[in-house]
């Protein structure tokens, strides 16, 4: 579970992070010789942890920690944070590079999910989401459109990944009492994965993962599924982890690549514990959490989110195998 004292030290992780503008990876399609690139001046509120993903899930790391532990010793500096960050004026501006020529599908699907999560974090602990509201707003129908128009899921373990993109959106349809959100997620789920059968665990993990395609599909389809209809999907699709069961092997945890592998670690420990695997919840967990705290910052600027995912569900996940 996510202690006082884990709590404390990943938002002094994340306080670090966001207010860091260097080094910066630029993502926006750049349509001119003129246009704006300086990260700060574009994303007044995400400008930091390196790229404009990393920076939301850390604001939603911050935004938790928050909620579940107001009386941190960070507490104060965590809410100045976010009243400067998620200020009106820095969201109009976020919201006014996501309108402009080179932002159409800005950060899709993951900075968006990413976003939208913040935005349920938001809402539960009743403050910033009005300001954040707009742009939550416009992320939310781009998100509906977007499965509304994909033939296809993405599959892969990293940024792309559909299915995990997915499950956060929907976090944010209940927070935000969304039905067409939800409606369009359920719909595109089933038609991408309804049918899926026998994933070969053997090809996982790539050398590029932070995620399990087959373990973030099946927590999808868990969400839009009914209880017996999953199980028996479940058994066709993977009736035992396999390979999986085992955390990958990094031999540098520095490399901007690899480092993806620890937090894979941990966001398998999230699928774990939902899906009905305390023990290697638990296990993955063990693997991934060395690393996410005074490591290089190829991992640091973004591994805190990935365990506070994973340590929201690791007690309740050992409360329902406890006798």
């Amino acid at each position: 579970m996510l202690t006082a004292l884990l709590a404390s030290a990943f938002a002094r992780v994340a306080l670090g992070n966001v207010e860091r503008e260097y080094p910066r990876r630029l993502d926006q399609l750049v349509t001119g010789p003129g246009m704006e690139w300086q990260p700060k001046k574009l994303h007044p509120a995400f400008y930091g942890s390196y790229d404009w993903h990393s920076a939301v899930h850390m604001h939603w790391l911050l935004a938790r920690v928050l909620r579940l532990h107001p009386a941190l010793t960070e507490a104060p500096q965590i809410a100045a944070v976010l009243d400067s960050h998620l200020s009106p004026e820095s969201m109009k501006q976020e919201l006014a590079f996501f309108n402009a020529p080179g932002g159409r599908t800005f950060e899709r699907p993951y900075g968006w999910a990413w976003l939208l999560k913040l935005q349920a974090e938001l809402l539960e602990l009743d403050r910033w989401h009005q300001a954040v509201a707009p742009l939550a707003a416009e992320v939310a129908k781009r998100f509906a459109k977007y499965v509304q128009g994909s033939p296809y899921p993405v599959r892969a373990g990293a940024h792309g990944n559909t299915a995990f993109a997915c499950v956060l959106a929907l976090d944010y349809s209940q927070a935000a009492k969304d039905p067409l959100l939800k409606r369009d997620i359920q719909a595109a789920a089933k038609r991408w994965y309804a049918l899926d059968r026998d994933y070969p665990t053997r090809y996982e993990p790539s050398a590029d993962d932070f995620l399990s395609p087959a373990l973030v599909e099946a927590l999808l389809m868990k969400r839009v599924l009914p209880e017996e209809e999953f199980s028996g999907w479940m058994t066709s699709f993977l009736p035992d982890p396999g390979p999986l069961a085992e955390p990958p092997t990094v031999a540098d945890h520095a490399d901007a690549k690899q480092s993806h592998l620890d937090g894979l670690c941990l966001s398998r420990a999230w699928c774990f514990a939902q899906l009905g695997y305390p023990e290697l919840a638990e296990k993955h967990l063990a693997a991934g959490m060395p690393h996410v705290v005074g490591g290089d910052y190829n991992g640091e600027h973004w591994l805190a989110s990935f365990a506070v995912l994973a340590l929201g569900y690791q007690a309740s996940a050992a409360a329902r195998t406890t006798p």
